[in-house]
């Protein structure tokens, strides 16, 4: 396999001295985002303020967002976490006697859940599909969503172990019951082609600090054009306003489309980092990204079982994403041994996740499990 980003790679200055495998949890910091944050500094420290320049950049990066998943800018909303992008969804769902059922997994991530699970206050019945060997049959969502269901919520890709799942399938499940679909997508968006419109989604949301390059703070919310306007999230803020500067405290009105989902002031450091972030992968193309991750993939179980690692992700790329999970009794010790010794990977529950970018080489996995292998047999509880 010949290496096809050599040019990309240069972009990341911590690869001279590190190897950096955790864009499940932090992707490396490329010299175009250093570059945006400091020109946000630099502006703040030349200027004062320059407020139509900060909105502008939160624009951008609304429609860098649209244009990774193909949708429009206008079915774009930003927040600081997907959590609360979660919570203004739920915000906003009529639970009624005949539709008050809230279907989940058990492999989402656990926020995802705890937003769920405060609906109940409101009257919802809340259902997790189970998981199989660390898989979700697409028939358990059959068997779980029934016209009681009023949304399904679901990870396109688990953060436990890369499992990644079949939009499309579920959707048309989904909207057989009259159901609606929300997408976390925080551990897809960047590493795997998403259409919101082939795929029928009604909700999707990623932030940006994982495998879309950026870094904590800032979330973006899909909200389908022809729903939004039936939502009124009661989670809200200034920027939900028809006129946010019309600063009328005592008028509740909602924005056109899905900025009605936009709460209080942006994090403008957060949209310049994310925006020249999301630019680069849109420029390399999600596609020749995603073919390059899989044959790291595949290296990576095949490497793995060579050394007699256990995997917790499934074996078939189909159903796979760019991290791959090996079982490791103390995870969070080696995790930490390994980053002693210049190799950043990250640690969940009981595996360690090795989730390379396309800034990484076949090689540098080779040396992460290799280095996994080794510290394994010297600390491991059996």
């Amino acid at each position: 396999m010949e290496y096809p980003f050599v040019k990309e790679r240069e972009y990341f200055p911590i690869l001279k001295n590190k190897i950096q495998l955790s864009s499940c949890s932090q992707s490396a910091m490329s010299l175009q985002v250093e570059a945006a944050i400091k020109e946000y500094t630099d502006g703040w420290l030349a200027e004062g303020m320059d407020w139509m320049g900060w909105m502008n950049r939160v624009a951008m990066a609304k429609q860098s967002f649209a244009t990774l998943i193909n949708a429009s800018p206008d079915e774009i909303a930003v927040l600081p976490s997907l959590s609360l992008a979660a919570s203004a969804v739920a915000s906003a769902l009529q639970i009624t006697t005949s539709r008050n059922k809230i279907v989940t997994t058990e492999m989402d991530f656990p926020s995802i859940g705890h937003v769920w699970l405060a609906q109940k206050s409101r009257g919802a019945q809340i259902s997790f599909v189970p998981s199989e060997n660390n898989e979700i049959p697409i028939e358990f969502y059959d068997q779980y969503v029934d016209e009681q269901t009023l949304i399904v919520s679901m990870s396109h890709v688990a953060y436990y172990n890369g499992l990644k799942q079949d939009l499309k399938q579920i959707s048309s499940i989904v909207h057989d019951k009259g159901a609606r679909l929300f997408v976390d997508a925080y551990q897809s968006a960047g590493c795997v082609a998403i259409d919101v419109k082939q795929m029928d989604v009604d909700f999707l949301a990623a932030g940006a600090q994982k495998f879309l390059l950026g870094i904590p703070g800032i979330a973006f919310l899909y909200v389908k054009k022809e729903l939004a306007n039936e939502l009124q999230p009661s989670i809200t803020g200034w920027f939900g306003r028809i006129n946010p500067f019309s600063f009328d405290v005592k008028s509740l009105d909602y924005a056109e489309g899905t900025r009605r989902f936009d709460t209080g002031t942006p994090p403008m450091i957060n949209a310049y980092a994310a925006n020249a972030a999301m630019e680069l992968i849109n420029q390399m193309g999600i596609n020749r990204i995603e073919s390059y991750l899989n044959e790291l993939s595949s290296f990576a179980i095949s490497y793995g079982q060579e050394k007699e690692l256990t995997i917790a992700s499934p074996l078939d790329l189909n159903r796979k994403a760019a991290n791959t999970a090996f079982q490791c009794s103390n995870a969070s010790m080696i995790e930490m041994k390994m980053r002693e010794k210049g190799v950043i990977v990250s640690a969940r529950n009981d595996v360690i996740r090795i989730a390379p970018h396309f800034y990484n080489t076949k090689e540098e996995v080779a040396i992460a499990i290799d280095m996994l292998v080794e510290l394994k047999s010297k600390f491991e509880v059996v």
